[in-house]
């Protein structure tokens, strides 16, 4: 028998001074027996629901740990790539640093090699333009001089011309 379920007392005897008291006796021990059984029903009922609502529980607790054991797995692989994230942006960060100190080193040696040829070729350029206007101002006071001599000479042959002028006439025939 289920527990908490309902008990007939064999001790009462009806209502007293009713006529026909067995007969009422009877129909109301029928009437207790089919409420005690339905009564019966319903705590066994409650009883294999309340069964129900644990193995619920227990299925939904064990489901429960089952994915916070997956979900513990989960981040625990989650925190190996971030370390394997920092970890490759550490050292692509140091690979970045040194090819941008070895091309700045080479950019700047390279900067210094032109500089050093542009100086040079400059400097040369310097010398010949300088040697130029040298030859310039040498063959400009040459010229100078043999400008001034023709104007002498020529200065000479016209005073000659103007002081036989008045000797010799040119005619035109």
């Amino acid at each position: 028998m289920v527990a908490g379920s309902l008990h007939l007392n064999p001790a009462y005897n009806g209502i007293q001074g009713d006529k026909g008291g067995n007969m009422e006796k009877e129909h109301m021990g029928i009437l207790l027996e089919d409420i005690n059984g339905k009564f019966n029903l319903v705590l066994e009922g409650h009883d294999v629901l309340l069964q129900e609502i644990k193995e619920v529980k227990q299925d939904a607790q064990e489901k429960f740990e089952f994915l916070s054991s997956l979900i513990y797995e989960v981040n625990k692989r989650v925190d190996k790539v971030d370390k394997k994230i920092d970890d490759v942006d550490k050292r692509l960060s140091a690979k970045i640093d040194e090819v941008d100190k070895r091309l700045s080193a080479k950019i700047d040696d390279v900067d210094k090699r032109l500089s050093e040829k542009i100086d040079a070729v400059d400097n040369r350029l310097s010398e010949k333009i300088d040697a130029l206007d040298n030859k310039i101002d040498a063959v400009d006071k040459s010229l100078g001089e043999k400008i001034d001599a023709v104007a002498v000479d020529l200065a000479a042959h016209r005073a000659d011309t103007e002081s036989h002028k008045k000797r010799y006439r040119v005619s035109e025939e």
